[in-house]
């Protein structure tokens, strides 16, 4: 893969605000052309785009990013990525705090296309089948996330789709363990007492809606029914679930809410947990 990793606050000027420890800052033009790319950024309230900036600022500073097959990452690949991954921690606390959600890995891989991965599979006879699948995006339980630029430069723009969303979601989902479509949760999560409690809270609201979700795209696949407006990917299994649903959430949060009444309120309190307060 080439060229070398980049560590991007390196080639940004660092600047000393006066009321806050020094941090590096995202040039006023890199980030307007950052949130007019992407409209869901740019309908933030100013105060959260404020903050959205200076968090990708810091995320940018402890991340490196590789171009693979010759991939040139710029400035403004970086800071699209870093603010689409950073989007989901706007209302998690301090940005140190937040930011260690993302602290298991620190590469990022940018591919200039779809990616090839060779896959292997054991059917129930236990023949073992070999095939390449196409990726626009991979995260790695304890290593490097792998983004499609194309995927990545596109988001948002056609449907409620945000590959860099839903891969940093399967991070976010492998902090306690394999991805299985429930991230660690919050003390306290929905009003629970306990952790187990939070969990089947969490369960009571998920697996229902995955399986109606799934009967969906079962019946538009066989019979012609209507397609979803979710990405029929989130079928697949409930960590694809979960991810599709935060990638919609954050892209379209209105229509997500109205395609998702029961599952709105419980992302509600686990993005924004002081105002379920």
């Amino acid at each position: 893969m080439s060229p070398a990793p980049l560590r991007f606050l390196n080639r940004l000027a660092r600047r000393v605000r006066a009321t806050v420890a020094p941090i590096p800052e995202i040039s006023a033009g890199l980030w307007l052309q950052t949130v007019q790319r992407h409209a869901f950024l740019g309908t933030l309230p100013l105060p959260d785009q404020s903050k959205l900036r200076a968090l990708s600022a810091l995320f940018l500073q402890h991340k490196e990013f590789t171009g693979a097959h010759g991939l040139q990452v710029t400035d403004a690949m970086a800071v699209s990525i870093a603010a689409q991954a950073c989007l989901p921690l706007l209302h998690w606390g301090a940005p140190d705090k937040a930011l260690a959600w993302y602290d298991d890995f620190v590469g990022i891989v940018v591919h200039p296309a779809e990616a090839l991965a060779r896959r292997k599979a054991v059917d129930e006879a236990g023949v073992v089948h070999h095939y390449n699948e196409v990726l626009l995006g991979e995260a790695m339980e304890h290593g490097p996330v792998m983004l499609s630029w194309p995927a990545v430069d596109g988001a948002g723009q056609a449907g409620a789709h945000s590959v860099v969303i839903h891969e940093f979601m399967h991070k976010i989902d492998m902090r306690n363990g394999t991805a299985d479509g429930c991230p660690p949760l919050p003390p306290g999560f929905l009003g629970t007492a306990s952790a187990r409690a939070a969990h089947a809270a969490w369960r009571a609201a998920w697996e229902p809606a995955y399986e109606q979700f799934r009967e969906q795209v079962i019946i538009a696949e066989r019979f012609g029914g209507h397609w979803p407006w979710l990405d029929a990917y989130g079928a697949t299994a409930p960590a694809e679930f979960f991810a599709v649903a935060c990638e919609a959430y954050f892209v379209d949060g209105p229509r997500f809410a109205q395609e998702f009444p029961t599952l709105a309120p419980v992302l509600d309190a686990f993005f924004r947990p002081r105002e379920a307060l």
